[in-house]
């Protein structure tokens, strides 16, 4: 005999009783709900809004100082390259203007040539100098193996530099005409009268060395005259400009004259040299007055 399973089953009263107490339930959640949602709105406007605004303004200005630090980058980039073409057109230039000052040179010296073509001549660098301010004795880059020998004469700019006293193989040393121990048989060129042009360093502190043993009438020879090499020099070819006559006054024996010579040439910018290979043994010598 089979037993019936009974079912369980809610009664209908109790379950409209659970409905309506779930339909208010939901009621409330949700007034409660939309009453507490504008407060807690207001609450967190007033909170997390200021702080999204410090964030957006702090996201700006980190923009801004990005694209400063990109324009500073370009700029520094650019301030480099400007700089770097600057300093190629420094370099540019001083190239130029050391051309254009070993041009004035070479001219110097191709007028030089030209003045004395009669002689034969060997161009030459000074390659050094003694201690001081003044080409007074230096070495020039030609020697022997040049043909240069002791005592040819050495010319630069507008005139006479000295005379060669020492021969290497490929070097010569230069006594220059303003050193102490030089002396030069010189002439006035436009009267002939000889006189010794002596060299002095002193003087040449005011661009000056000095002359004696001049016999001339007074007035005869006057400041701003050519003294040449004379023809009775021993060691110096005649007819090379020495200098010019800057001041000249009567000796105490009232026979001679004797004052200052500012030497053609510059002896503070030598760098370029001509020398004379003709020597002065070739021609008729007479006394022994150079040294």
């Amino acid at each position: 005999m089979r037993r019936k399973h009974n079912k369980f089953t809610i009664p209908s009263k109790y379950l409209l009783l659970v409905l309506t107490v779930v339909c208010i339930v939901l009621m409330c959640a949700t007034f409660f709900t939309d009453f507490l949602a504008t407060p807690l709105s207001n609450v967190a406007g007033s909170v997390l809004i200021p702080f999204q605004r410090g964030i957006s303004r702090i996201g700006e200005t980190a923009g801004r100082r990005k694209e400063e630090m990109e324009n500073l980058r370009d700029v520094m980039k650019k301030n480099e390259e400007l700089q770097t073409k600057l300093d190629q057109l420094e370099i540019e230039n001083s190239a130029l203007q050391q051309d254009k000052y070993e041009l004035n040179h070479l001219r110097e010296l191709y007028q030089l040539d030209e003045q004395y073509e009669a002689y034969e001549k060997v161009g030459a660098h000074v390659v050094s100098r003694d201690p001081g301010n003044w080409f007074s004795a230096f070495v020039i880059d030609k020697g022997e193996k040049d043909g240069l020998k002791v005592d040819m004469n050495v010319m630069a700019g507008s005139g006479l530099v000295g005379r060669i006293t020492e021969v290497g193989h490929d070097w010569s040393k230069v006594l220059s005409i303003i050193d102490d121990t030089s002396s030069v048989s010189a002439m006035v060129l436009s009267t002939e009268d000889t006189c010794i042009v002596q060299g002095n360093l002193d003087t040449m502190r005011n661009g000056m060395i000095t002359f004696s043993k001049l016999v001339t009438q007074e007035g005869t020879v006057k400041e701003g005259d050519k003294l040449v090499t004379s023809y009775i020099s021993t060691k110096y070819l005649p007819g090379i400009l020495i200098g010019y006559v800057t001041e000249i006054n009567p000796d105490s024996n009232n026979l001679t004259h004797s004052g200052y010579v500012t030497p053609a040439a510059d002896f503070t910018h030598l760098e370029e040299v001509l020398v004379v290979t003709t020597q002065k043994n070739t021609y008729e010598g007479g006394e022994e007055t150079d040294g």
